[in-house]
């Protein structure tokens, strides 16, 4: 279980601070993607917990307690048929569904999307995606 929490204010956090959190947290349920407010020395400091594992969480002794200083952005997808393939390649990656190809890139965006009779085999290499389809048949997409 941890917690990585990033700060919501400018200053140099000493290396055993996150001991000083945990014990402040002691007890309180916390979720990935909320906003925290931890009272220190009587001076309010704001925090965004960036991942709660398991979300929601409840802080305990053998919670972890991390810091970050990044951004972690989460996009989720949902597909009306199941997913047979990921491939990454240099400009995102290529979904392959049963009978559909779907290349998005790094934001998620749809780049190209095309369904086939018969798919036999997907590809991707640095920046383009072999797809082979109907037995004899091969489409070079480029995107």
């Amino acid at each position: 279980m941890r917690v990585v929490l990033k700060p919501l204010f400018e200053a140099e956090l000493p290396p055993d601070f996150s001991e000083v959190i945990k014990n402040k947290l002691m007890g309180k349920e916390v979720r990935t993607g909320e906003e925290i407010g931890i009272e220190i020395l009587g001076k309010p400091l704001r925090f965004k917990v960036v991942l709660a594992e398991p979300s929601p969480l409840e802080v305990g002794k053998e919670t972890r307690v991390e810091f970050s200083h990044g951004e972690i952005e989460v996009l989720d997808f949902e597909f009306d048929e199941p997913v047979k393939e990921v491939l990454p390649f240099e400009k995102g990656f290529v979904v392959v569904l049963n009978k559909e190809v779907l290349i998005l890139n790094h934001d998620g965006q749809k780049v190209y999307s095309n369904e086939f009779e018969e798919l036999n085999e997907v590809r991707a290499s640095k920046g383009a995606v072999v797809i082979v389809h109907d037995k004899n048949k091969l489409r070079l997409v480029k995107p």
